[in-house]
């Protein structure tokens, strides 16, 4: 199953950036994306993912996108978007236990339930025991983010590290989540 989109012409995307880019700066900032983004309710994206996406697509350290980045991005979330609607199989706009179980085993993690569960709770906004498409972004890159920090440590591969505590914090803070 193939989540990836088509690159959309320049035109278009040059239409979407000045449509989002509300300031005229020439550059999207994280409050331009969230005024911009929709997690299919009428709340407003999550911040901390739009903080995430922001980092990882501003190559000029800036807090903000410019339009030579914003392509790659828009790409992202089409992607996610793409993501989220294949494995949200009863069309309900939100990702249920089960829904998050089969994603994250597609993507190779072989989780327990309890740790699917944990996650749930985590990334649920609303206390509804479903994940809404932003949140979903998020625990998908978290974990994704996570996963590799411990496989640099994992060198025989065997799912078991011993670390210092030191090690684990400058580990932990040095992602960029």
């Amino acid at each position: 199953m193939s989540f990836q989109s088509p690159m959309p012409n320049q035109q278009f995307l040059w239409e979407v950036f000045q449509r989002v880019d509300k300031d005229r700066s020439g550059y999207i900032s994280a409050d331009e994306l969230q005024q911009a983004l929709s997690n299919g309710t009428w709340d407003s994206f999550n911040p901390e993912t739009v903080r995430m996406m922001i980092g990882m697509f501003d190559r000029e350290n800036r807090g903000s996108v410019s339009f030579h980045d914003f392509g790659a991005l828009w790409k992202y979330v089409t992607d996610w978007q793409n993501c989220f609607r294949s494995f949200d199989t009863d069309n309900s706009g939100n990702i249920d236990k089960n829904e998050l179980k089969t994603a994250l085993s597609s993507f190779g993690y072989r989780l327990s339930d309890n740790l699917v569960g944990m996650l749930l709770r985590k990334y649920d906004r609303y206390g509804r025991g479903t994940i809404l498409f932003d949140d979903f972004i998020q625990c998908c890159v978290t974990l994704y983010t996570l996963t590799s920090a411990f496989r640099q440590y994992d060198t025989d591969q065997d799912g078991v590290i011993t670390i210092h505590y030191e090690q684990f914090l400058q580990m932990v803070f040095a992602l960029k989540i």
